[in-house]
């Protein structure tokens, strides 16, 4: 995930879906919030969580460069991947997505 000023975040899910809503809505505590990474840019599917770890311990062991490579590779222009998942969707887990409420400190 990215930021508008293209600050990098790297981590590994169960749920994309989930957990991106909780990253573009701030509500997860931390380095995404702080940093307003709300954008994916990137993202692998695995089907084996060992699999996941060790490219995840990868990819953050890359020179930003790389991974700005990476990214750059399949998605040029570094447009927001799931931009529109939530538009059509009246509540996911029973917020709204653009609700103001949910952005806390």
């Amino acid at each position: 995930m990215a930021s508008k000023s293209r600050v990098l975040y790297i981590g590994i899910t169960g749920n994309l879906n989930r957990r991106v809503f909780e990253h573009k809505n701030d509500l997860l505590a931390g380095f995404t919030r702080r940093y307003k990474v709300h954008r994916l840019v990137h993202f692998e599917r695995f089907t084996n969580v060992s699999s996941a770890i060790a490219r995840e311990k990868e990819l953050k062991g890359w020179r930003r460069e790389k991974k700005v490579q990476l990214i750059e590779s399949e998605n040029p222009v570094w447009e927001d991947l799931a931009e529109l998942w939530y538009e059509d969707v009246p509540s996911f887990f029973g917020v709204k997505r653009a609700d103001p409420s949910l952005r806390s400190g």
